[in-house]
C-alpha cells in the first residue's frame, strides 16, 4: 500500500515538473523542409540563459544555433517578457555557417511543441514537431 501512494505521488511530482517546464529540455525533432523539399530528424536542446533561450539543433550533423524570446498564456493571450518556466510559446533566430532564419513553436496538450519556421529570403514554410526525450 505504501508502495502505490509512494508511486503515485512520485508520477504526480514529475508530472507537475513537466507541465511547468516552459521550453526548456532536449528533444526528439522531426520536421518537414519548406516547399515539401523533404523530411527531417534530429535532436534539439533548449536552455534559458538569462531573460532568453539559447537553442540549438543537431539535424543531418549539422548545427544550427538559436536565440529564443518566450511568452506566456494568460487567459487567452500571450504576454512577453523574459525567459520563464511558464512559457507556453517561443520564437527563435537561428544561424547555421551563411544560413539565417526564424522559427515560431508553441505547446501543445500533450507536451509536444508543433511549430513553422523559414530560412532568410524564402517564401516558403516548414514544420517542425519537438517530443521531450
Amino acid at each position: 500500500m505504501f508502495k502505490t501512494i509512494l508511486i503515485t505521488i512520485t508520477t504526480l511530482f514529475t508530472l507537475t515538473l513537466t507541465a511547468i517546464a516552459g521550453p526548456e529540455g532536449t528533444y526528439r525533432v522531426t520536421g518537414t523542409n519548406p516547399g515539401g523539399q523533404g523530411e527531417y530528424s534530429g535532436t534539439v536542446s533548449v536552455r534559458q540563459t538569462g531573460q532568453t533561450y539559447s537553442v540549438i539543433w543537431n539535424v543531418g550533423g549539422v548545427k544550427y544555433t538559436g536565440t529564443g524570446l518566450g511568452a506566456e498564456n494568460r487567459q487567452g493571450y500571450s504576454t512577453m517578457g523574459p525567459a520563464s518556466a511558464n512559457d507556453s510559446s517561443i520564437a527563435i533566430s537561428y544561424i547555421s555557417g551563411g544560413s539565417f532564419g526564424l522559427a515560431y513553436y508553441v505547446e501543445q496538450d500533450d507536451g509536444t511543441w508543433r511549430g513553422i519556421w523559414t530560412y532568410g529570403g524564402s517564401d516558403k514554410i516548414g514544420t517542425e514537431v519537438w517530443s521531450r526525450r
